[in-house]
């Protein structure tokens, strides 16, 4: 894993990480000590199903640390405003048929791909990054190849 993420993404980041650890770890041990109680743990589902909440919450846990850990974080803001990069938007054209769209390059924790929300991680994000307006890419999809130009920056 290895994310480009703005400042403000690892911040929502490790505010998850701090109420799983705390919060939402204490309550999967309540639960789980209440369940406990109730006798018989071969056939307890609600102990059961406190153990696979404990599981998939450890689980977040180390995505969110690996996340957090592996980031490389950018700072959007002092970024050149004619480039495209994270959280800029641009008016582009699909060549082969004259479509025309507004994308916003996002992180991959932002991305809403039927919003026009692209990951900077994705196939098109990689093509357009770091590119400027009157500029063509060759988008290398799985199932194909594309052109897009780029109208404008925004």
């Amino acid at each position: 894993m290895n994310n480009t993420l703005t400042e403000e993404n690892i911040n929502k980041l490790k505010e998850e990480l701090e109420y799983r650890m705390t919060v939402r770890r204490a309550k999967i041990a309540k639960e789980k000590l209440i369940a406990a109680a109730h006798g018989d743990r071969s056939e307890n589902a609600e102990y059961k199903e406190a153990c696979a909440n404990y599981r998939e919450n450890d689980n977040r846990i180390q995505y969110l640390l690996t996340m957090i850990s592996t980031a490389t974080v950018i700072d959007d803001k002092n970024l050149d405003k004619s480039i495209l990069g994270i959280n800029r938007k641009a008016r582009i054209k699909f060549v082969e048929d004259g479509d025309e769209d507004i994308i916003t390059l996002v992180t991959t924790m932002d991305s809403d791909p039927e919003n026009m929300f692209i990951s900077i991680e994705s196939d098109l994000g990689k093509a357009l990054k770091g590119k400027k307006a009157g500029e063509v890419v060759e988008v290398n999809a799985p199932s194909e190849k594309y052109k897009i130009e780029i109208l404008e920056v925004l």
